[in-house]
C-alpha cells in the first residue's frame, strides 16, 4: 500500500458538513443530488450502511456521503477497494477524508469505535460495469459485510442510487475485452492478469456528454432503507446460511429501491437546458 497518511480509528475527526458541500459546489449544481429516506437513519446507533455502486465509482460516493452527512450528522467511514490506496496521492486523500482499506481487521477497528461505516460489496468489479449491468448489484458471492455486521452486532442500512450509471454510454465493456484477440493475450500474461483480476477490473470505455468523458448531467437519486437488525443471527458469523440470508435480505431491499428511484426519475420534470444535455 503506498499511502503515507496514518489511518486514525477512534480519533478520526472529519470536516465539516459545510466545508464538504462546498467542496462539491458544481458537482451538486451539475447533478442535483436528492436523498430520500433519511428519517432511516439513527445517528446515535452505528450502522453499516451496504449499497449499489455506480460505473467509475468515483462520482456518486462523495454526494451520497455529503447529502447523508448534511441531513443526518452522519459521517460514515468507507471501505474502499485495495488498489485505490496503491495510487500515489489519491490513496492519502481518501484517507484524509475518512476511508480506509477494505480489510476485515480494518472493518473491526471501524467498529470497535463505534464508527458508522459504509461498503459497496461489489466493490472494483462493480464500478466495472458491463452494458447489461447499469442500475444492478453484482456482488458474486461475497458476505463479509453480513459477517462483519453480525459478529459487531451492527444493523445493516441499505441504500441506492440511480443516475450515475445513465451519465455514461459504454462503448465496449470488460467482456467485450475478455472476447478479444487483445484482451485474450494480455491476460495470458500472469501480472497483468493479477492486475485486472481475470478481467473483471476491465473499466469500461465510454462516453459521456457527446463523444467526451464529461458525464451527462444526469439527476442522481439516493434513497435509505429501513434498517435490517442483525440480534436474531447472532453467532452466527460462521454460519453461511445465515450469512447469505442476511446478504439476500440486503440485496432485496436495496433491488426494490433501486425500482423506485427509476420510476420518481422517470416522472421528474427536467429544466430545458437539461433536457437539452442529456440528449446528446
Amino acid at each position: 500500500m503506498k499511502v503515507r497518511t496514518p489511518i486514525r480509528f477512534e480519533d478520526y475527526h472529519p470536516p465539516s458538513a459545510d466545508r464538504i458541500r462546498r467542496m462539491l459546489t458544481l458537482q451538486r449544481w451539475y447533478f442535483t443530488p436528492r436523498l430520500l429516506g433519511a428519517e432511516n437513519v439513527d445517528p446515535n446507533r452505528p450502522g453499516l450502511f451496504v449499497g449499489n455502486h455506480a460505473i467509475f465509482g468515483v462520482i456518486d460516493s462523495p454526494l451520497f456521503a455529503s447529502e447523508l452527512y448534511s441531513r443526518t450528522g452522519v459521517y460514515p467511514r468507507s471501505l474502499g477497494d485495495h488498489f485505490h490506496f496503491d495510487v500515489p496521492g489519491w490513496g492519502d486523500l481518501l484517507i484524509r477524508y475518512g476511508a480506509v482499506p477494505g480489510t476485515r481487521e480494518n472493518c473491526s477497528r471501524l467498529m470497535q469505535a463505534g464508527q458508522h461505516v459504509l461498503v459497496f460489496p461489489g466493490g472494483a468489479r462493480e464500478v466495472a460495469k458491463r452494458r447489461s449491468e447499469i442500475n444492478r448489484l453484482t456482488w458474486k458471492n461475497r458476505t463479509g459485510f453480513a459477517r462483519m455486521a453480525i459478529e459487531h452486532g451492527y444493523d445493516i442500512i441499505p441504500f441506492a442510487s440511480v443516475g450515475c450509471d445513465e451519465s455514461y454510454t459504454i462503448l465496449f465493456d470488460g467482456d467485450d475485452f475478455q472476447n478479444s484477440r487483445a484482451g485474450r493475450w494480455l491476460l495470458g500474461r500472469p501480472e497483468l492478469n493479477k492486475l485486472l483480476r481475470g478481467g473483471d477490473t476491465f473499466m469500461p470505455l465510454a462516453r459521456g456528454l457527446g463523444l467526451t468523458l464529461l458525464p451527462r448531467p444526469e439527476p442522481f437519486w439516493f434513497m435509505i432503507g429501513k434498517p435490517i437488525p442483525t440480534g436474531d443471527y447472532a453467532g452466527r458469523e460462521d454460519d453461511r446460511e445465515a450469512l447469505w440470508d442476511l446478504r439476500s435480505k440486503a440485496a432485496a431491499s436495496i433491488e426494490a429501491m433501486i425500482e423506485q428511484l427509476k420510476q420518481k426519475r422517470a416522472a421528474e420534470d427536467l429544466p430545458g437546458w437539461r433536457r437539452r444535455l442529456l440528449e446528446r
